[in-house]
């Protein structure tokens, strides 16, 4: 197991912790880890979970949603940001000319 799967692995465990201790089942923060994918943003989930201590389904889903949100908007950011820069060295550089 590589570094990126034990953290991912160990945010996991505790949203999983966290979900059963809020009297969810544990299959649901699965599926809410896998959903969020990223070890920093399962961490964001499980410091929302023990602030908020949400008493529905709906709102721990939609806190996921919101927090799923938030990084694919950064994601299409970046990418937009990205294709800006190559487009603008095209207009410096021209189509033949790449650095």
């Amino acid at each position: 197991m590589n570094a990126h799967q034990r953290q991912w692995s160990e945010a996991r465990d505790e949203l999983v912790g966290i979900i059963t201790q809020l009297g969810f089942p544990g299959d649901f923060g699965n599926e809410i880890a896998k959903e969020l994918g990223s070890p920093k943003a399962i961490r964001r989930m499980s410091s929302y979970l023990r602030q908020a201590r949400p008493r529905d389904v709906e709102s721990v889903v939609d806190e996921m949603l919101a927090i799923r949100s938030e990084i694919d908007s950064w994601k299409n950011r970046k990418k937009s940001e990205e294709a800006n820069s190559r487009y603008n060295d095209v207009l410096r550089y021209g189509l033949d000319n790449e650095e």
